[in-house]
């Protein structure tokens, strides 16, 4: 009954908000300017104290189906739900906390912080964060869940990005030039709700990129290097089992095309294969709103049993394989941005398993959501 009434409020809201063009609005300023701006609970430009208070966070459900030869898995699912505050002082410093819920269920409703950090930034062009944050690395793992153009991320990132999506820790970003550079250092340990157990080693990240829009004339374009380490440390469940991982990233796109592609390889430890992979993913800007996205992932493992599936076609394979390559085709569709959308994707994927011990999958799997975010 529970996930009948989340399933019933996602249709609802989506309908309210798509049928809210019909609604007055100042000219200039869309009804859905409107209502995002209803998340901005208090801004001041001459306030030398307060700058701004706003609510952030993301509302994402969607279904998923999975066949492999005659078995299915049918799953509704509120993906992510997450409320927080973001607030602006002293006109340097920024204080973000949120965290997520799961309204699915009452046990546990709370299931933890999904950031709480300090962040100054001295200049536009520099950044200190100090607390829990995102740790940015593979193609996917440097993008948020409210701005990815396939309805989940890759199963690359699946499998060489890290499980807890937040780390508490330090790290300095900022911009020279036409680089773009961030150093981090992050707590390993065991997961709780909150910052977890800091009883594990140190994970560090360095990235470093170009943008190479100019020299190749188009809108955007970016070149990015990552490389990310921690020693073996058995108490640590923050992250994959990986002592080291260096990705590589591309990204361009110039009006109505696009293409993001990634490169990644990590060495493993603690029973876990080492592995490599590479995803490319072009996209169409088809009409205002239209999108659609293709994308191709490949990823292998050096010994058995090295390669997880992603999370859905994990329900009916839960073994692991050794390769893996997958197809995938979507259509999105943006009625105001990334902050309110609608993805649906097909994947075509393939793993083998050369230990045949359970991991051999060959299916198809269908995902729709509503993705809001604020």
């Amino acid at each position: 009954m529970k996930l009948k009434c989340v399933n019933l409020l996602s249709f609802l809201l989506l309908l309210s908000v798509v049928r809210s063009d019909a609604l007055p609005a100042q000219a200039g300023e869309s009804t859905y300017d409107k209502l995002w701006q209803l998340a901005e609970l208090y801004a001041s430009e001459t306030n030398p104290v307060v700058q701004g208070l706003d609510l952030s966070g993301r509302f994402q459900h969607e279904h998923a189906r999975v066949w492999e030869d005659d078995r299915t898995y049918d799953e509704w699912n509120v993906r992510r739900a997450r409320l927080g505050v973001n607030l602006d002082f002293f006109r340097e410093f920024t204080l973000h906390i949120e965290a997520g819920f799961n309204p699915q269920e009452t046990d546990p409703f709370y299931l933890g912080l999904t950031g709480a950090f300090l962040q100054w930034s001295p200049t536009s062009r520099a950044a200190v964060k100090v607390g829990k944050q995102g740790v940015p690395f593979t193609m996917d793992g440097s993008t948020s869940s409210k701005e990815l153009l396939t309805i989940d991320r890759s199963n690359l990132a699946n499998n060489m990005w890290f499980p807890q999506e937040y780390l508490p820790g330090v790290s300095f970003s900022g911009e020279a030039s036409n680089w773009v550079y961030r150093v981090g250092a992050y707590s390993a340990g065991e997961r709780n709700r909150e910052f977890g157990r800091l009883n594990a080693g140190v994970v560090t990240l360095a990235v470093l990129g170009y943008d190479a829009a100019e020299e190749l004339g188009v809108a955007s374009a970016l070149l990015r290097g990552t490389y990310v380490h921690q020693n073996p440390d058995l108490n640590n469940t923050f992250t994959r089992q990986l002592r080291h991982v260096a990705s590589v990233n591309f990204e361009v796109e110039d009006g109505w095309w696009g293409l993001r592609s990634d490169i990644t390889t990590a060495r493993g430890y603690l029973g876990q294969s080492d592995l490599w992979g590479a995803t490319i993913m072009p996209f169409l800007n088809v009409v205002a709103g239209l999108q659609f996205v293709g994308r191709y992932t490949y990823l292998s493992s050096e010994g058995a049993n090295g390669v997880r599936l992603p999370r859905y076609e994990n329900k009916l394979v839960d073994g692991r394989g050794d390769r893996y390559d997958e197809l995938y085709l979507g259509v999105n569709y943006y009625f105001y941005g990334h902050k309110l959308k609608l993805q649906g994707g097909v994947n075509f994927a393939n793993m083998e398993d050369r230990a045949n011990d359970g991991g051999g999958y060959s299916g198809v799997a269908a995902t729709t959501g509503l993705r809001v975010s604020w």
